[in-house]
């Protein structure tokens, strides 16, 4: 069976454009893909935007998350309409835990240093995040861009809780990058062994899909076929 129909979730500060590397191979290989776009505020809002997502497809679906969107498909991935998930070095959660838990419980990195929190609680990452802890391989225009563009991510959504890991579910697919400074690789691997997911590595930053789309791609196209 192939999934017809590929849903991209993009993480925190980050919005569906962040898929672009990753879409046009998808296309061209005669998938229907959407990269929803999510608020950020809550985990129960950006599930709530991925339904509406999954509301308006066909069945058989692959869902794909990257960073705190893993944490999202794990949540509203039980679907019936889903058949795997595949995440870009995303959060893996199981029940009770968040992606918050995940990357404070983990071995450190150099994220937490380098969030810059507002009045309202939602966190930016610094310049200095960009370019050193986020997305260090790829060019300084593409870097500035990111600045630039950032979706700030309420610190409520980071703790948001899993209820019912869909992981535990459905089939699952792993990309580990061995140069994320935002979640670390030990962590990538750990989440990866529970799941029992099918892992391929790359010698990437947290960004994968945009410093090393075809990784992304071939892992993407995998599950779907």
């Amino acid at each position: 069976m192939t999934a017809n129909n590929i849903l991209l979730v993009h993480g925190a500060w980050a919005d569906g454009s962040a898929w672009n590397k990753v879409i046009p191979s998808l296309l061209a290989a005669g998938f229907d893909v959407t990269a929803i776009q999510m608020p950020l505020t809550t985990l129960q809002d950006d599930e709530a935007a991925l339904r509406r997502a999954l509301a308006l497809v066909d069945a058989p679906v692959i869902l794909v998350g990257h960073s705190y969107g893993g944490a999202v498909i794990t949540e509203g991935g039980c679907d019936e309409k889903v058949v795997g998930l595949v995440y870009i070095s995303g959060f893996a959660p199981d029940t009770g835990e968040s992606a918050g838990s995940l990357g404070a419980g983990g071995p450190p990195t150099r994220l937490p240093e380098v969030l810059v929190p507002d009045a309202s609680g939602f966190l930016k990452l610094s310049r200095t995040g960009v370019d050193e802890a986020f997305a260090q391989d790829l060019s300084e225009s593409e870097r500035a861009l990111i600045f630039a563009t950032q979706g700030p991510v309420s610190g409520a959504a980071l703790g948001g809780e899993i209820t019912s890991p869909a992981w535990k579910r459905k089939p699952c697919w792993y990309l580990r990058a061995s140069q994320d400074h935002a979640i670390h690789p030990d962590l990538q691997t750990m989440m990866a062994a529970r799941m029992q997911a099918t892992v391929a590595h790359v010698e990437a930053s947290h960004v994968s899909m945009l410093s090393e789309p075809q990784a992304a791609i071939d892992l993407i196209l995998q599950a779907a076929r």
